[in-house]
């Protein structure tokens, strides 16, 4: 949405525009509440609809519901077929202020796939439509995809922690040992359906994340990002 609060004015993309029409059917003169992506919500009323976009007159703003006080990074290694916007979805909708698509030993998909693709592109168009849904004002930073060894070193978040199965060599921290110790910002960092290879944790554990587990279970891929993001933000207590 390109939005000029000093004409209280806003323009809607083409997909924007349909989806009113088409989905809520809605017309000229009807309300609606739209945001920024950066944290301001207005009512606003319908003023035209073509198939190139949507003009709507901003009436007033509006308080947006608050973010997390922990600004949460969530490093996911990329998840196959719509695994991966099953957790762009989700994380979007619990808060999280950014998600970094990272290739890992045991990922399937290789990072030229990765930025040759539009997988981005589309990764934004859900993390849109999620935060429409859930009525959040802020949109996550969607990264366009980080080599693991890379992204190991350079993330630089007061707590970097590291997501493990119960079943790795090196013992995870569990999560409830963090109550009380809310970070201004943190960076989860989850692995894929394969799980981590043992050089990558050794690696991280040597940059300086800290290995966490959620107890014994071994989750889904496409929920365990999901658990462990609700699981730290109760013991933060940032919900």
């Amino acid at each position: 949405m390109d939005l000029d609060p000093a004409s209280s004015t806003a323009s809607l993309s083409a997909d924007e525009a349909h989806h009113l029409t088409h989905v809520l059917r809605l017309r000229f003169g009807d309300e609606i509440a739209v945001f920024d992506g950066a944290g301001r919500e207005y009512r606003a009323r319908i003023e035209r609809v073509s198939r190139d976009g949507a003009h709507v007159h901003l009436i007033e703003e509006i308080s947006a519901a608050p973010e997390p006080v922990v600004r949460l990074t969530l490093a996911q290694a990329v998840l196959k077929g719509d695994k991966m916007e099953d957790v762009v979805r989700d994380a979007t909708m619990m808060g999280v202020a950014a998600i970094e698509p990272i290739v890992t030993v045991h990922t399937a998909v290789r990072m030229k796939a990765l930025t040759e693709g539009q997988g981005s592109d589309r990764w934004r168009r859900i993390a849109v439509a999620s935060a429409k849904q859930c009525r959040r004002a802020v949109l996550p930073v969607i990264g366009n995809g980080t080599p693991f060894h890379e992204w190991v070193v350079q993330d630089t978040a007061e707590t970097r922690l590291l997501l493990v199965e119960p079943t790795v060599a090196v013992e995870g921290r569990p999560v409830a040992t963090l109550q009380g110790q809310r970070p201004g910002s943190a960076t989860l960092m989850v692995g894929p359906e394969g799980g981590w290879a043992g050089e990558e944790i050794q690696v991280a554990v040597r940059a300086g994340w800290v290995p966490i587990t959620l107890g014994r279970r071994t989750l889904r891929a496409d929920a365990v990002a999901i658990v462990a993001i609700g699981v730290l933000q109760f013991v933060w207590a940032d919900l």
